[in-house]
């Protein structure tokens, strides 16, 4: 009985019956052949502008040709996008997602030899629901629990395929950081006494000790290939003997390979002057940090952020869940991005994963960005953060076919996601899936 009522007043209403009348007169894949053309779509392609009435050919994978005026494929099979919008895949540089058994090895302060890559769950039931949002590439994480821990993965949401085919080849890998309340464990009350660091002064400590032991395994290691090389004299003791290499460490060759430019440090700030300290040690020490994420106090050292050329990845208006995230702006994107800094707006969820599209469209409400950069905050931005904007990241001719096509305007708030696609591959489909808007329809009357 129920059931019945909450039908009749749902399908009553008129707003409720024109998005209905939208969403169901859904995307049809026509024809046969191996290449794609979706044609009569508005397409937001972030870095040459709008395109409407536009086509787009996929050729294994790739975006051969996309403009006004392009010329059906023969044997291809088509999407009549007319009244769609089509953007690049979205991409989330800050997730947890399919990373099995945890997302924290937090038995120590330091552990950079730890690999997210090892434990990818590829059915996890949350990058299905990520491709419903138009998510096609996500930044998976080590959590924050470690003042330094262990490396990234990036994956393309690739369903139903093994965890290996989900990795991004060549894509940027880093180790994950954390400042603040996470690493020194404020929150998180223990039987067995503090583990340390338990203040801010040892999470820098921790990251100084750190390098510093690093940087003497890089001398023992250049000493010992310079031996090799007869370039430095051996000791009397060591004289007509082959060289002894030092013992190989994993934690510290990773950390070494954040000195040799090798790993990028990701690291998780809030306050601005934590996010100061860290960029001021790596000064010192020898290091660049790559990103800050969350980044919720960036706004106050924007300048100091664009000189070091550190890549800002936030949330759009989330904050004051706990002390640290208290002094926080909706205009942060804003200001960071009009002071020269790349701003990305990431989830940090598997639930605001489906909705990033409108956190970007956040960011013209509080600061009046531009429909291009907030564009950018969910594509071009965290695929250069990431290291692969030479592939995904807007729609131009060569790169990977990743893209979410619209009923709506993406910034739109009746908008959904009618298709996913990866590399010309349709992962997400809404006329196929199961929504509730179907499920109220096939309920019978009684």
């Amino acid at each position: 009985m129920y059931i019945n009522i909450f039908r009749k007043i749902i399908f009553s209403l008129p707003l409720f019956q024109l998005i209905g009348a939208l969403t169901f007169a859904q995307l049809k894949v026509e024809g046969e052949g191996s290449d794609l053309f979706i044609k009569n779509a508005t397409i937001l392609t972030v870095t040459n502008g709008k395109i409407e009435n536009g086509s787009i050919w996929i050729h294994n994978g790739k975006i051969k040709a996309v403009g006004a005026n392009i010329a059906e494929p023969y044997n291809a099979r088509v999407i009549d996008a007319t009244g769609r919008f089509v953007m690049p895949g979205i991409i989330d540089s800050h997730s947890h997602m399919a990373s099995e058994g945890g997302i924290n090895e937090a038995t120590r302060t330091v552990t950079p030899e730890v690999n997210i890559q090892d434990v990818i769950q590829p059915d996890d039931l949350s990058l299905y629901r990520a491709l419903a949002g138009g998510v096609t590439t996500i930044n998976t994480l080590h959590g924050s629990a470690n003042v330094i821990g262990g490396r990234n993965a990036i994956i393309k949401l690739k369903w139903g395929k093994p965890a290996e085919e989900l990795l991004v080849p060549g894509a940027m890998q880093g180790i994950k950081f954390a400042l603040g309340e996470n690493p020194k464990r404020s929150n998180m009350p223990s039987t067995s006494g503090r583990r340390f660091p338990a203040s801010r002064m040892g999470v820098m400590f921790t990251v100084r000790q750190a390098f510093t032991e690093a940087k003497e395994y890089m001398r023992k290691w250049d000493e010992y290939e310079l031996k090799k090389k007869d370039k430095i004299k051996s000791s009397k003791w060591e004289k007509n003997l082959a060289p002894i290499p030092p013992k190989r460490d994993l934690r510290l060759e990773a950390l070494a390979d954040i000195l040799r430019g090798k790993l990028g440090i990701i690291c998780h700030a809030y306050r601005a002057d934590e996010m100061l300290a860290l960029m001021e040690l790596g000064d010192e020490m020898g290091f660049k940090v790559g990103s800050y994420e969350h980044c919720l106090e960036g706004y106050k050292i924007a300048d100091e952020l664009a000189e070091h050329g550190v890549i800002a990845s936030i949330f759009a208006d989330n904050w004051a869940y706990k002390m640290e995230a208290f002094d926080a702006i909706p205009y942060n994107a804003a200001i960071l991005t009009e002071r020269g800094v790349k701003v990305t707006v990431n989830s940090d969820s598997p639930e605001r994963v489906r909705r990033l599209y409108q956190d970007a469209a956040k960011t013209m409400k509080y600061g009046n960005m531009s429909e291009t950069d907030a564009l950018k905050t969910i594509t071009l931005n965290p695929a250069i953060m990431l290291g692969i904007d030479d592939r995904v990241g807007s729609i131009e001719v060569g790169k990977d076919a990743d893209l979410a096509i619209f009923n709506w305007h993406p910034f739109s708030v009746y908008t959904k996601v009618e298709m996913t696609i990866i590399e010309g591959e349709i992962y997400f489909d809404l006329a196929q899936a199961q929504t509730t808007e179907k499920l109220i329809s096939e309920v019978p009357e009684k």
